[in-house]
């Protein structure tokens, strides 16, 4: 009996009932400029769709504001491809790095985005 309590409480841990937690799907965002020079203070936001990313509707999260690393972090995210859009005062990110890949899910993927 003593032998058989190990295996017994192993097949009750892994049995279907438990689940495994899925961290949530992860955006960080470092803005640079075209020195790679990080940007504090530049706007963020992502759209699902080219559409609302070109007129700046819908987007997935409220906008963001780097940070002083140049950073914004999307947080419970899909796992699809986002597009980008960060700006500070004339300067943008327009055809520079736009659109992410496919996020992974259950990670923290990370993407720099050049504004000019």
């Amino acid at each position: 009996m003593k032998k058989l309590l190990p295996v017994l409480l192993l097949i009750a841990i892994t049995s279907t009932s438990f689940q495994p937690r899925l961290l949530p799907t992860t955006l960080k965002i470092t803005v640079i400029d075209h020195l790679g020079n990080v940007v504090k203070g530049a706007e963020v936001s992502i759209y699902r769709t080219e559409d609302n990313y070109r007129d700046n509707t819908n987007p997935v999260q409220e906008k963001k504001i780097t940070d002083e690393k140049g950073r914004v972090t999307f947080k419970k995210l899909a796992p699809v491809s986002y597009f980008i859009d960060a700006r500070k005062g004339d300067a943008n990110n327009d055809g520079e790095g736009v659109r992410t890949g496919k996020l992974k899910e259950g990670k923290v993927n990370r993407v720099n985005t050049v504004i000019e």
